[in-house]
């Protein structure tokens, strides 16, 4: 591949194709797999879960797929108007399962707030904050993560935050992945559905899901799929217009998140290009031009790419046996 010749074209794919695919391997994985008679899927009103929300519908029919909306009070003001209208939309039965009581019984709030005090001492349980990392364009430097607390009166403050905080605020907050997923399988029981999860391919392979949380499926559809081709299929499927141009958000903290400001290097339609580059072979030097960045910042994505794999190794890991057992195939 020369220098000059990769593009977003590169990820361009054949939705209807793709559709197709995704929906026989859901209803063979049901049917001869999984046994069970539908889906369960937990919507957000992003891009991801909409988008597996309609691929159950495409590959079961909109009477076997049961939606869940759990939002929390933290959640955006939109999280529950959107999913509530793709419901609408794909004519799907849900059910509102508000999780904020649940947090406050585990502590998830005060455990969280505690953490960020360590750091912020005025900070207060009425204060809105998020934890952020500092660009990975500016140099090589080890990135680590800060707190961003608002107060009410809007005075903002920013302090640096200690291992042992921000493994805190994560373990914490990692309590509503983990009651969300938990509430979906009381449901997937309940009527003997299967559990969706709905991580795209970045998110799968840099590790950005909370393990047994929503990192936890029976399957997964689009994890095989970049972000920017899920935004495809979501268009192709005939989602609202107002999900399909919804930007990447975190939806875990009280005040507005990007996925880039938490997690990831770049915005993901860049990422995306980068993690196709990393994959396929290309240097620094051949992807630079199709991203708009000077080879040392591509290289710098590239060691961000495998440091994340490294590191979230653990997540993807399944439980260790003393003993080799046999699987069971009947």
């Amino acid at each position: 591949m020369s220098p000059n010749s990769l593009s977003a074209s590169v990820l361009e794919i054949d939705c209807a194709a793709e559709v197709e695919k995704i929906a026989a391997t859901v209803r063979n994985a049901l049917r001869t797999r999984f046994r069970r008679r539908g889906l369960v899927i937990a919507m957000s009103g992003g891009i991801d879960s909409s988008t597996v929300a309609a691929l159950c519908v495409k590959a079961v029919g909109k009477d076997r797929v049961f939606g869940l909306h759990m939002p929390e009070r933290d959640s955006s003001d939109d999280t529950l108007r959107l999913s509530t209208m793709l419901a609408e939309h794909l004519q799907i039965d849900s059910a509102h399962e508000d999780i904020t009581p649940v947090l406050e019984g585990v502590g998830c709030y005060r455990r969280r707030n505690e953490a960020v005090k360590s750091v912020i001492p005025q900070f207060a349980p009425d204060w809105k904050f998020k934890i952020v990392l500092p660009s990975i364009m500016e140099d090589d430097s080890y990135r680590i993560f800060s707190v961003v607390a608002q107060s009410p009166d809007g005075r903002v403050v920013k302090a640096r935050l200690s291992p042992k905080a921000y493994l805190a605020i994560v373990a914490a907050t990692n309590f509503k992945q983990r009651i969300r997923k938990m509430l979906e399988y009381y449901h997937a029981d309940r009527l003997n559905y299967a559990a969706t999860g709905t991580p795209n391919r970045l998110e799968y392979d840099q590790g950005f899901f909370v393990k047994l949380g929503d990192g936890a499926a029976d399957i997964k559809p689009i994890a095989h799929l970049y972000k920017t081709q899920v935004y495809a299929l979501a268009k192709h499927l005939g989602l609202p217009d107002e999900i399909c141009s919804r930007p990447p958000t975190t939806d875990t903290y009280s005040m507005p998140q990007s996925q880039e400001e938490f997690y990831f290097s770049l915005p993901y339609d860049k990422m995306d290009l980068c993690l196709y580059a990393k994959n396929h072979g290309l240097s620094p030097d051949e992807t630079a031009p199709a991203v708009n960045l000077t080879a040392r910042q591509v290289q710098r994505v590239y060691n961000d790419i495998d440091q994340k794999r490294k590191t979230t190794r653990y997540l993807h890991l399944k439980p260790l046996l003393i003993e080799n057992v046999a699987e069971i195939t009947a």
